[in-house]
């Protein structure tokens, strides 16, 4: 077998058997086929498609490039969730805590952020002493400990899927369904949990921009897990305005705490109920505490605190502020009809909040205050945002992102619901 023959087969739409598959991810992952030659698959692969059996073929090659993870050992059951990412998404930041404190274990592989979406690790490590980096048996020290882990992939969990990842985001093929099918699934599926719920984004913010294609994928996903075993639902959101009114990474954990402290805004607060739901009905978790309840009893904070002190932070210490603050007014008086996602995400990242490459840094206190969410009354002169960063020269460019990003009108538009719809196998 060799690596022409399997790119003419998908080049000519055929159906990739699962040896050419097996054999293609292997030889890659050990540097036999050359980057050259999977750009040249991947790009079949984007213009004439996957079958689902090729796709959970493909998954399982990747999930085999690498180790597997097991929570045998644990005494509750496991759920995590994946979102695709957003702008203001700090879910994760208080869903893992809430529903440790409802009753299951929470083992999150997450990443970092890159270009206008932010990263759950990048903004956790703007607690001072959190580690991301953790071995297997410190992330199973932690779940003990706390009922919940957010850290880093190590290089051993799906390296294929590492090596593919890099080469699709050079080559244009990042837009293809099943190689981000693959990707996302094949990470989680390694990661041993034993549910998963899918956080699939729809909107200008979001990779998703309309329901057609963000329902492709979810179907995609959920196949997936069921057919590898993990129960798996997904829930279509929003994306198309900011998620809650704290865009970066400090700012964003700042409001995840006011979350966990049982105040915080309301699509914040409905989105992390939600998906709590979710996951404690995906685990099994039988007589589980309601997690609007524990966002409100304190228990969530608490599961939070030993989370962040199990991982060297400090849940006490002041997060870093960003030096330097510039206020957007509001231009007229009227109700804020549109507060475009995309520009707020590219504000912030100019700002400071994100990167353009992986190996940039980013600044902790960098983003953007949201002071009114489309569909508020605002007057003309009121502040409407708040920019924050470390250098006052970042402030034009994100100026320009903004501009025809938002609009006061007589009436509100109409936006896309915060759950769109729900995803689950069959």
């Amino acid at each position: 077998m060799d690596a022409i023959e399997v790119i003419r087969a998908k080049r000519d739409r055929g159906e990739l058997s699962t040896a050419q598959i097996d054999w293609v991810i292997a030889a890659y992952t050990r540097g036999d086929v050359a980057d050259e030659q999977m750009s040249a698959l991947a790009m079949a692969i984007l213009l004439n498609g996957m079958n689902r059996r090729e796709i959970a073929d493909w998954t399982q090659a990747m999930i085999r490039s690498g180790e597997r993870m097991d929570w045998s050992a644990l005494d509750r059951p496991t759920a995590d969730k994946h979102s695709t990412g957003g702008v203001g998404d700090k879910i994760t930041l208080p869903l893992a805590p809430l529903v440790a404190a409802c009753g299951a274990y929470v083992p999150q592989l997450s990443g970092r952020g890159l270009g206008h979406t932010g990263g759950t690790l990048d903004k956790l490590e703007s607690v001072p002493g959190w580690r991301a980096s953790l071995s297997n048996d410190e992330m199973l020290d932690v779940l003990r400990t706390a009922g919940a882990v957010v850290c880093a992939a190590g290089s051993g969990l799906a390296p294929a899927d590492k090596k593919l990842y890099a080469l699709r985001d050079v080559t244009g093929t990042v837009e293809s369904i099943p190689l981000i099918a693959s990707s996302i699934m094949s990470k989680k599926i390694a990661e041993g949990t034993g549910s998963l719920v899918l956080d699939v984004k729809v909107g200008s913010g979001a990779f998703m921009k309309d329901v057609t294609t963000a329902r492709e994928l979810a179907e995609t996903m959920v196949a997936l897990g069921t057919d590898a075993g993990v129960r798996t639902v997904a829930l279509l959101t929003a994306m198309d305005r900011p998620l809650g009114r704290a865009v970066g990474n400090a700012l964003e954990v700042e409001e995840s705490v006011e979350v966990l402290a049982g105040g915080g805004p309301e699509d914040v607060v409905e989105l992390t109920v939600r998906l709590a739901r979710e996951m404690l009905e995906a685990a099994g978790v039988s007589g589980a505490k309601d997690p609007a309840k524990a966002l409100q009893d304190g228990s969530a904070m608490d599961a939070w605190r030993r989370m962040i002190a199990a991982q060297g932070g400090d849940p006490d210490a002041a997060l870093p502020r960003a030096a330097e603050t510039l206020t957007v007014e509001a231009p007229a008086s009227g109700v804020l009809s549109r507060l475009d996602a995309y520009a707020v995400g590219l504000a912030a990242w100019r700002l400071g909040a994100g990167r353009a490459r992986k190996e940039d840094p980013v600044s902790f206190g960098a983003g953007v205050t949201l002071h009114a969410k489309p569909g508020d009354p605002v007057r003309a002169g009121q502040p409407l945002l708040t920019l924050h960063a470390d250098e006052t020269s970042r402030f034009e460019r994100a100026l320009e992102a903004l501009d025809g990003g938002y609009a006061v009108s007589d009436a509100a538009a109409d936006h896309l619901p915060l759950v769109i719809d729900r995803v689950t196998a069959g």
